[in-house]
């Protein structure tokens, strides 16, 4: 699977890992599928946040149109920048289909606030506006990993997103 790595955020340990698994088998390529970015482990596993206290998110958005999906990508690379640079951002992965109008978001915060924090920022504000109409459906799902868990994978992702709503 193509991958375009990133860097970490800023003030945060080096040592990046892909996240595991993006709903292929281990060793599959999924044609038309393309994954950008890491969570940090180092930050994760540091021993320095407590049982239960990161927040991580997964989201899953289809498009209308495969019209949409130039936009969704830049939309989706200028969120990626400003959320590097947010205070309380742990790590972030995308998995872009854009034959399948699907696209998949991991992220990681260290609480809640933080995340509730970045939905305001401006990038992010405007990719909603932008993308909001083209979007046939969205889905949100957040947990906290127990401590020592690591960084979150896609599979934790997968499940999540899978799990019946509330």
């Amino acid at each position: 699977m193509p991958t375009i790595s990133w860097t970490t955020p800023p003030g945060r340990k080096a040592g990046a890992a892909e996240p595991a698994g993006t709903g292929a088998e281990v060793g599959a390529i999924e044609v038309g599928a393309i994954e950008v970015g890491a969570i940090e482990v180092g930050a994760i596993e540091d021993g320095a946040i407590e049982d239960g206290a990161i927040e991580v998110m997964a989201s899953r958005f289809v498009l209308t149109s495969a019209r949409h999906s130039v936009t969704m990508l830049r939309s989706a690379l200028a969120v990626r920048r400003a959320l590097l640079a947010a205070p309380g951002a742990l790590g972030v992965s995308l998995v872009a289909r854009p034959l399948r109008r699907e696209y998949l978001t991991l992220s990681a915060w260290t609480d809640r606030a933080a995340l509730d924090a970045f939905v305001g920022d401006p990038h992010h504000r405007e990719a909603m506006r932008r993308l909001g109409p083209a979007m046939a459906q969205s889905r949100f799902v957040f947990w906290h990993p127990p401590a020592g868990a690591g960084a979150p994978t896609w599979a934790q992702a997968h499940e999540h997103l899978a799990a019946p709503a509330d």
